[in-house]
């Protein structure tokens, strides 16, 4: 039986060869077929592009939908696979289809919308930083989107919790449940222009004292204040898509994903127990998660 090395190796030469396509197209093509292969072997290690079922590709693609991605993008990874399995059906590799009856994807609830990183860039830059709650709001923005936080992470997120020697914050989750999540250096110069130029000159309340962001009378900012400031910061920028804070997450899982990072590392940083199954969830050397994110985030360069 071969190897998924092996089988992507005909692929593409068949799709140079025989379709034609020019050297893009077939990167692409191969690029969506590598997400597939990193995910049945995150799971089932022993299974063969041949043993691959409808349902190893139904929870490929609940994986990636969690993941953030968008359903055009969905569709076009479905698209590629699809033709990955024509193929094996040419070559007489497998008797049946297993993307057959699988439909452009519509799993689960509506993922709220995702911006480029373009309309990041443009967001970031719209904010005034000539006023102190500029540089607050930037650092915030920065954090949301490079370290893929939930709101309620964010509002939460303590002074002693950010280990910027290191690259990491240390975030509490659902269920109280710490992960450390790598940072950048975008975000870290922000935080930092933050603490100096405006944070340390609050009166803070007592209770306040470790919480990094805050609003104008010195205590913890609350999540409609951040829903607030991203939807105001859309409109300011011309953005009509409805997005909230939970917009620059799926973002940042997005552009991950999509630039080709591992998803088991994505999933690690979103903090995400369970994505399909218990078993998918895998413990990774914190070295390669900042190898992982510096690699792939376009903030992190």
């Amino acid at each position: 039986m071969g190897t998924w090395e092996s089988y992507i190796k005909g692929y593409k030469a068949y799709l140079q060869l025989e379709k034609s396509l020019s050297a893009n197209s077939v990167e692409a093509y191969l690029h969506d077929i590598e997400k597939l292969k990193h995910f049945i072997e995150s799971i089932h290690a022993e299974v063969s592009p041949a043993e691959v079922t409808s349902e190893h590709l139904k929870n490929f693609l609940t994986w990636i939908n969690e993941l953030g991605m968008e359903a055009r993008s969905q569709a076009r990874i479905l698209s590629g696979i699809k033709g990955f399995f024509r193929y094996l059906l040419l070559e007489n590799v497998i008797k049946k289809d297993p993307s057959q009856l699988i439909e452009s994807p519509k799993i689960g609830r509506k993922l709220p919308e995702t911006l480029t990183v373009e309309e990041i860039d443009r967001m970031m830059e719209a904010i005034d930083m000539s006023k102190p709650e500029g540089h607050r709001n930037r650092a915030l923005l920065e954090t949301l989107y490079g370290c893929g936080l939930r709101v309620s992470e964010a509002v939460n997120l303590r002074i002693t919790d950010l280990y910027f020697t290191e690259g990491f914050i240390r975030v509490t989750g659902k269920g109280n449940k710490e992960r450390l999540i790598p940072i950048g250096q975008t975000a870290i110069r922000f935080i930092t222009i933050y603490t100096v130029e405006t944070r340390r000159h609050q009166n803070i309340s007592r209770e306040s004292k470790d919480i990094l962001f805050l609003n104008k009378r010195g205590v913890k900012l609350s999540r409609i204040m951040i829903f607030k400031i991203i939807k105001e910061l859309a409109v300011k920028c011309g953005i009509s898509k409805t997005i909230s804070p939970h917009t620059l997450r799926h973002s940042f899982a997005t552009h991950l994903v999509e630039g080709g990072a591992d998803l088991r590392a994505v999933q690690e940083m979103l903090g995400h127990e369970s994505i399909t199954t218990t078993e998918i969830y895998t413990h990774l050397d914190r070295r390669y998660l900042r190898d992982t994110i510096i690699s792939y985030h376009p903030r992190y360069n």
